[in-house]
């Protein structure tokens, strides 16, 4: 297998012939899915997600990949195939789309749909090519086959792009279930044929491949959901992603049967489920679905509200209801379903969430008690058949943290992929597929772009530093005045401290240290208000340091008169 290096440098300009694919996002990380295939001068991009912020991201919003090496670029994009509407690959188009917004998109039905409501809020119209699977369209030098793939919502598709390099497959976000609710099909048939003709490069969700065993069907939790409805007295709360159409229709066909109105929360989950129900991809039977404002003209044994936060967001709805900051109160005897996967990094904010619901008397019920979700990502097992159909000459496991990729690195090695054929990459690096063989060939700038209210990389992680010692430390501010000419105090020292713990009167202790440095400095001719700040924060960090054994951030104000 081979294996990226920290120091790897600018990949040198693509040979003749050759295909380059960089990731930009998604490899190392569950999220933020962007792929750059490169052949004749010319770019296709698969996806272009977002990943949603940690708690040592205080104030983030959203995370994007990092566009910087396909800036100067932009006019040589092709299109980008999107492979399925979840979030994580399709939340980052409205900011690419600002930087060229005539960039055409290429994906489904259902996926397209869902673009465009969302660039609308960006007032961006965009150029769209509709597919399904079993079209084949020739995109610029890349000659693109759609197959169809079985995941977590309708319309995903695997994207099969030929190249004279060779043949690249990507899987997008997939699994293998033999049941699927809207008998979908992951088509082994059409991967068979591709196999048959060759394929060079395979790009594999690698997302569950630690996991062993099939996925479950997606009809076993019917029943399961059915026990809650029938098991519930009062009001259901059902927390999923907002385009979880497939989870969404066994809510709706479970509050049907057992005669209750369900009312979608958050703009995100009304816009999604409108779309789908529009489409045909979502089943409403006549007035089953309410506005949220009639719920107070309905019994609590009568309703259902299905909303956003099933990971635990802080500004979801789910993890408002669970902090006393949202319209809708949770009571006691509430039933709460939180009908996701953990996604990796959010167990921590999920069982506050839980916690929390909990506290109010609200009976939660989650993945970790009863089988309410299964995940969209093919398993070991289903990895190992998979591999065993496609036989790929080369393999680069995507989707995943380190140790999925590797998990199913090993996994195409069981199957017989060779191990110098086998490239774990990270966001950025450059894998050439040339003459057959694909190999590392270099390293673009791949970092997170940070989206913070209106701002989109501007903040970056001195900031994000700078937020987590206010969040962990607190700031003491200090303030005083100085004679412009002799560097003397005339007003001050005024020291003021916020969320650090001290107290304002303990400072009394530290003020006539900081007046003695302060002469000092003024004897020395040090009168520059920069240096005299330096001079501040350097008495006053020690003497805290020394006294609480802390690292608040302290904020010197000189003024000169």
């Amino acid at each position: 297998m081979s294996h990226p290096h920290p120091e790897l440098r600018t990949p040198p300009p693509l040979p003749e012939g050759g295909l380059r694919v960089t990731p930009l996002g998604g490899l190392g990380e569950i999220g933020r899915n962007m792929t750059v295939f490169e052949f004749g001068g010319r770019l296709l991009i698969v996806d272009c997600g977002v990943l949603f912020p940690e708690e040592e991201q205080p104030g983030i919003d959203l995370i994007l990949p990092d566009f910087s090496s396909i800036r100067d670029r932009l006019d040589d994009i092709e299109g980008i195939v999107l492979t399925h509407g979840h979030e994580d690959h399709i939340g980052g188009v409205p900011f690419l789309l600002r930087e060229k917004p005539d960039i055409p998109l290429i994906g489904s039905k259902l996926t397209l749909a869902l673009i465009e409501a969302k660039l609308q809020e960006h007032r961006i119209r965009p150029y769209t090519l509709e597919v399904a699977e079993g079209h084949r369209e020739r995109i610029g030098p890349f000659d693109c086959e759609f197959i169809a793939v079985n995941h977590s919502i309708p319309d995903a598709l695997a994207v099969a792009i030929r190249t004279p390099a060779g043949m690249a497959v990507h899987t997008g976000d997939f699994k293998m279930d033999q049941l699927p609710l809207d008998s979908r099909l992951t088509d082994l048939h059409a991967f068979a044929r591709l196999s048959e003709e060759g394929i060079d490069l395979l790009l594999s969700d690698s997302t569950n491949a630690e996991v062993p065993g099939f996925v479950p069907p997606e009809r076993e939790i019917s029943n399961v959901l059915r026990q809650v409805f029938a098991g519930a007295r009062k009001r259901i709360i059902v927390a999923s992603f907002a385009s979880h159409v497939h989870r969404i229709q066994q809510i709706l066909d479970a509050a049907h049967e057992y005669g209750r109105r369900v009312a979608f929360v958050g703009r995100s989950m009304v816009r999604n489920m409108g779309i789908a129900r529009d489409l045909g991809y979502l089943r409403v039977p006549p007035g089953l679905v309410v506005d949220v404002k009639t719920l107070d003209d309905l019994p609590d044994s009568e309703v259902v509200l299905v909303c956003t936060g099933s990971q635990g967001e802080p500004m979801a709805a789910l993890s408002r209801m669970a902090n006393r900051d949202h319209q809708i109160r949770i009571v006691q005897g509430d039933t709460v379903i939180l009908a996701s996967s953990l996604i990796p990094g959010n167990e921590n904010a999920v069982y506050r969430v839980i916690n929390g619901l909990t506290r109010w008397g609200a009976n939660v019920v989650h993945k970790g008690n009863a089988k309410v979700h299964v995940s969209g990502h093919a398993s070991a097992g289903e990895l190992l058949y998979f591999y065993n159909i496609c036989r790929p000459k080369n393999l680069m496991p995507v989707h995943g943290e380190w140790r999925h990729l590797r998990a199913n690195a090993e996994l195409g090695a069981l199957t017989g992929v060779p191990h110098d054929r086998i490239v774990i990459a990270e966001d950025g690096v450059a894998v050439d597929l040339i003459e057959g063989k694909a190999k590392i060939s270099g390293k673009v700038q791949a970092g997170y772009v940070y989206v913070d209210g209106l701002s989109v990389g501007d903040v970056g992680e001195p900031a994000l530093k700078d937020r987590r010692i206010l969040g962990d430390e607190g700031i003491i501010s200090v303030f005083l005045v100085i004679d412009s000419s002799t560097g003397k105090i005339t007003g001050g020292p005024h020291i003021q401290a916020r969320g650090s713990g001290i107290e304002d009167s303990a400072f009394a202790d530290v003020i006539p240290r900081i007046t003695e440095v302060l002469e000092r400095s003024a004897q020395d001719g040090v009168v520059e208000p920069h240096q005299l700040q330096q001079l501040v924060r350097r008495t006053l960090g020690k003497w805290v340091s020394d006294t609480y054994r802390r690292r608040p951030m302290i904020l010197p104000v000189v003024v000169e008169v």
